[in-house]
C-alpha cells in the first residue's frame, strides 16, 4: 500500500487534489477555475498587494489565495457575491488613484487593470480621483516611468530584486503618499539600472513602459535619400506572432520579411548571420585563451544588460569578458563597413534598424565604441513590441501575409545561430564549433541537451583532446552574481560562463510581447527556436557558406587584425560614475 496520502480540497463544490503547489491560487487555477490577479507573477514570490485574488473560504471568510497555502478539506468559493463585491471595490479604489487616459496609453487594450475593470463592469468610481499628477520620468534611455499609473502591486520591485539582485526600485513614503521609485528620489536614468526591462515586463499597467522609437524609424523610411535595412534577432521570430493571434513559438521569420518590405525597408536581413560570425570570433578567442594561458573563465558578451552589470558592479572582472561584440553590434559594424567601403554608400545615408527582444539593446547601439566618426553602426533599435506596433500601424495583418525569403547573403544562417535566443544557446552554438576545431572530428551529439531549459543555472563538462572543459550557463543577474563570487574568491572550476540577464534568455526579454513572465510561453518560444535549428541544412556556425565567403573577401580569418577592428570591442569601468549618481 502506498504511503502517499491523497490531499484534496473543494473549489465551488468540485473536489480538487493538490500536491506541491505553493499557494491556494495555483491549486484553483490547476482545477480550471479563473481567479483574477494584478500583483501575482508565477516566477516571483507572492506579495498579496492587489487583493484581486481573494476567495471565500467557509469558516474563514474572505482570504487572499496567492498568499494562503492549500490545506486539506478547505471549501473554497471563487465567485461568490461577496467575493465579486470585494474585487469590484478594489478595482474602484485602484482606478480612483489611476490616471485614466486609456485611449492614449501605450498599454491600452493590453492593460490588466483595464481588462478587469471591463470584466467586473466598473462604470463609475465612487471615490475621488487623485488631485495632482506626479511628473513622468523619461530620463532612462530605454524605459519610461509614469507614477500616475502605478497601482503599487510591487511586481517591478520584486522583479528587479529577485531576477537581477539590484533593487533599483522600492517603496517610499507611507499611507496614501506611498510610491514606487528609485532610492533617494533619483530618476531612473540616474541610477545603475541595466535597462533589462523586466520591470516593464511584469507591470500590469503602464507605470513602466518601453521608450518608443517607432516614429524615428518611420522618419528614416520616409527619407528618400536614405537606404534603410533591418536585422531581426533570433527570438523575435518566435514571439511576434503572438500579437497577431498565432501561438507562442510559431516561427514567423518569413512573414516578418514580407511585412517589413511592405512597411518600406529596402533589405531585410537576419541577426542570425551575425550570430554565426560571433561564434567564429568568440570560439576562436576561447580556444586561444584555453591553449595559451589566457584569462579564464571566459564570460560571454552577447547580453548588453550583463555587460553593463559587469561595468557598474564588477569592473575588476572585465578581463574575463569576451571582446567579441554582440551579434547585433557585429552586424551593424560589418554590414555598414561593407556598404560604405565596397558598395559606395554614404555612411550617414545607410541606415540599419535592429528588431530585438531586448530593451537594453536600445542603449548598446548608442555606445560610442559602436560608431565611426560619430555615426552609429546601428541607427535604431525597436523591441518586438515596437515591431508589432510598426506593422499594425502600417495596416498589415501579419497572420495573413504570405512568407518571403530574407535578403542574401546576410540572411543565410545556421541552426547554431537561431538558438542564441534561448538561455544556453550561445554556449551550445560555441561548443559545436569549438569541439570540431579543437578535435578535428565531427561532434558526436550535436544536440547538447544539458544546455537547454529554463533552469536558472545549468552545467556541463566535455572533453576536448583530453582536456576537460566545464561550462556554466546562468540566466538572471542574481544567478550570475553567485558565479562571479566564485571567480572572485578563486573557487571557480569552470572555463566558460554564459550569462543572459532575462529569465529564460532572450525568449523572455523585456521587449517581448507581455506575458506576465509566463514560463510556459518562454518554453514554447524556446521550443520554436530548437525546432528551427533541427530543420536547417547547416547547424554549425563554421559551416555557414556565407560566413566563409565573408572571411575570404573581407576579414581574412577569425581573429585577424581587421576582424578585431570591426568585430571586437573593449568595455569601461563605470563603477565610479554610477556610485556618484546614487549618492
Amino acid at each position: 500500500m502506498s504511503d502517499t496520502v491523497k490531499k484534496t480540497l473543494f473549489v465551488d463544490g468540485k473536489e480538487v487534489e493538490f500536491n506541491d503547489e505553493k499557494n491556494l491560487l495555483e491549486v484553483i487555477r490547476k482545477a480550471g477555475f479563473e481567479v483574477p490577479t494584478l500583483c501575482y507573477r508565477p516566477e516571483l514570490r507572492s506579495f498579496g498587494a492587489c487583493r484581486m485574488c481573494v476567495v471565500e473560504i467557509e469558516g474563514r471568510g474572505i482570504q487572499s489565495s496567492c498568499t494562503m497555502p492549500p490545506e486539506p478539506n478547505l471549501k473554497v468559493h471563487v465567485n461568490s457575491e461577496a467575493v465579486r463585491k470585494v474585487r469590484k471595490s478594489v478595482l474602484e479604489l485602484l482606478l480612483a488613484n489611476h490616471n485614466r487616459e486609456c485611449t492614449m496609453c501605450p498599454r491600452s487594450h493590453n492593460c490588466e487593470l483595464q481588462a478587469l475593470a471591463n470584466k467586473y463592469e466598473v462604470r463609475e468610481i465612487k471615490f475621488p480621483n487623485r488631485e495632482k499628477l506626479l511628473p513622468i520620468d523619461d530620463s532612462n534611455p530605454a524605459l519610461v516611468r509614469d507614477p500616475n499609473k502605478c497601482i503599487l502591486c510591487g511586481a517591478c520591485v520584486r522583479a528587479c530584486s529577485e531576477y537581477q539582485g539590484l533593487e533599483i526600485l522600492g517603496f517610499a513614503n507611507r499611507g496614501s503618499r506611498t510610491i514606487v521609485t528609485p532610492a533617494l528620489g533619483k530618476k531612473l536614468g540616474e541610477v545603475d539600472c541595466v535597462y533589462c526591462g523586466q520591470c516593464a515586463a511584469v507591470c500590469p499597467t503602464a507605470a513602466i513602459t518601453i521608450k518608443s522609437d517607432v516614429q524615428k524609424v518611420r522618419d528614416m523610411i520616409a527619407d528618400k535619400e536614405s537606404t534603410v535595412v533591418c536585422q531581426i534577432a533570433p527570438s523575435v521570430r518566435v514571439a511576434a506572432g503572438e500579437e497577431f493571434g498565432l501561438k507562442p513559438g510559431d516561427n514567423v521569420i518569413g512573414k516578418l520579411a514580407a511585412a517589413l518590405r511592405m512597411v518600406g525597408f529596402d533589405k531585410v536581413y537576419d541577426t542570425n548571420f551575425a550570430a554565426d560570425v560571433t561564434i567564429m570570433e568568440e570560439g576562436t578567442e576561447f580556444i586561444e585563451r584555453l591553449t595559451n594561458g589566457g584569462v579564464l573563465p571566459l564570460f560571454t558578451s552577447c547580453c548588453p544588460a550583463w555587460i553593463r552589470y559587469i561595468e557598474t558592479q564588477h569592473p575588476e572582472l572585465l578581463p574575463h569578458v569576451s571582446t567579441t561584440r554582440s551579434p547585433e553590434a557585429i552586424f551593424g559594424s560589418a554590414i555598414k563597413d561593407i556598404a560604405v567601403n565596397r558598395d559606395g554608400f554614404a555612411r550617414d545615408k545607410y541606415k540599419i534598424v535592429s528588431f530585438m527582444p531586448c530593451t537594453s539593446k536600445k542603449t548598446e547601439c548608442k555606445r560610442p565604441e559602436f560608431a565611426v566618426d560619430g555615426i552609429p553602426d546601428v541607427d535604431c533599435v525597436l523591441t518586438t513590441q515596437e515591431l508589432v506596433s510598426l506593422i499594425k500601424g502600417s495596416g498589415i495583418d501579419l497572420k495573413a501575409v504570405e512568407p518571403e525569403e530574407l535578403d542574401m547573403p546576410f540572411g543565410l544562417y545556421t541552426g547554431a545561430a537561431t538558438i542564441f535566443g534561448a538561455s544556453g544557446g550561445v554556449a551550445e552554438a560555441a561548443l559545436r564549433t569549438v569541439s570540431e576545431i579543437v578535435t578535428g572530428k565531427p561532434i558526436e551529439n550535436i544536440d547538447i541537451k544539458e544546455t537547454r531549459g529554463l533552469n536558472r543555472c545549468k552545467e556541463l563538462t566535455l572533453e576536448l583532446n583530453g582536456q576537460k572543459v566545464k561550462v556554466v550557463i546562468v540566466n538572471t543577474l542574481r544567478e550570475a552574481e553567485k558565479m562571479l563570487q566564485k571567480v572572485i574568491d578563486g573557487t571557480a572550476d569552470f572555463q566558460m560562463l554564459e550569462v543572459m540577464a532575462c529569465p529564460g534568455g532572450c525568449v523572455g526579454g523585456g521587449g517581448q510581447p507581455i506575458s506576465c513572465n509566463n514560463p510556459i510561453k518562454k518554453n514554447q518560444r524556446a521550443d520554436g527556436l530548437y525546432s528551427e535549428d533541427s530543420s536547417l541544412q547547416y547547424r554549425k556556425s563554421h559551416e555557414n557558406p556565407a560566413v566563409k565567403k565573408l572571411y575570404e573577401e573581407w576579414f581574412e580569418k577569425p581573429g585577424s587584425h581587421k576582424a578585431h577592428e570591426l568585430l571586437h570591442t573593449s568595455y569601461i569601468n563605470r563603477f565610479e560614475t554610477c556610485y556618484k549618481n546614487t549618492k
